[in-house]
């Protein structure tokens, strides 16, 4: 594809693997699980608890939560971040977690071990040549209306700023469906795969919206060839201030990735 020349495949096929504790992205099958926002200290350590007892290999939590309405829940910022950096400390489990302003790049850095870039921030090209320059791993989540050729010229921003290490994420794209909260684009995880040396993710819970649809979701994605899942969990789904009709129990969290992790081994097993 014309112009992107740092995320193409090279003709040696080499991908790219992201080394974050003990999880390798890309080489690894790696499972990002946790609460849509961090909202007290003891959710997200009871949360964080979990997402390590479900195999979960790294905590996702939202400090800053860029909302459709200005009146919900934007995130408790600092204090949230400092809350993500406890759970780490008592689970060892990494951190990611978005940012929203080019501003906050080089603090939200001290806490976060892989940097998220949401969809509504995909093309916020100020803060892509911000994380750029940073030393973070950053995990481009695709734009809601974006074609794959324009998520991979902004992975091709982060790039070119001089930072290697970027990590695709599929989150659903917006279609003429209603019934579900977005449209999970599959196909793109293949397509991915033609054509960059980038790890691909995919976030099901964005991607559906519905709890009844996030376990064949996930499975569809191993099958697909997906390098990890990113998975919201909630320990008290009821009570939570932003997505609480797409985040799991712990339960059903555990229900899951023992399914995901079966899956992923018989499919390994068919290469060998």
């Amino acid at each position: 594809m014309k112009n992107l020349k740092l995320v193409k495949l090279n003709d040696f096929k080499e991908r790219s693997t992201i080394k974050i504790g003990d999880s390798t992205i890309g080489k690894d099958f790696v499972i990002i699980a946790g609460p849509c926002s961090v909202e007290s200290e003891e959710q997200t350590m009871q949360t964080a608890e979990a997402v390590k007892k479900g195999n979960g290999n790294m905590l996702r939590g939202g400090a800053f939560k860029p909302r459709t309405s200005p009146y919900d829940f934007q995130g408790l910022g600092l204090k949230g971040l400092k809350i993500l950096e406890k759970a780490k400390e008592q689970t060892g489990l990494p951190i990611v977690t978005e940012v929203i302003d080019p501003r906050d790049v080089s603090w939200v850095c001290e806490y976060a071990d892989i940097l998220q870039i949401g969809a509504r921030n995909m093309q916020n090209f100020s803060l892509l040549k911000e994380v750029g320059k940073s030393k973070k791993p950053i995990l481009l989540k695709r734009g809601m209306y974006s074609t794959l050729r324009e998520w991979l010229n902004c992975a091709e921003y982060i790039l070119a700023e001089g930072n290697p290490d970027v990590i695709l994420c599929e989150r659903g794209i917006r279609t003429f469906e209603t019934y579900t909260r977005n449209t999970l684009d599959l196909s793109i995880i293949p397509a991915v795969k033609e054509l960059t040396h980038l790890p691909i993710m995919v976030d099901p819970s964005h991607g559906t919206g519905k709890l009844s649809l996030i376990e064949p979701m996930c499975l569809a994605s191993v099958a697909a060839g997906a390098d990890g899942l990113l998975i919201e969990v909630h320990i008290n789904p009821e009570e939570a201030k932003s997505d609480a009709d797409q985040q799991l129990t712990p339960e059903q969290f555990y229900s899951i990735t023992e399914k995901v992790l079966k899956l992923k081994k018989f499919i390994d097993s068919l290469d060998s």
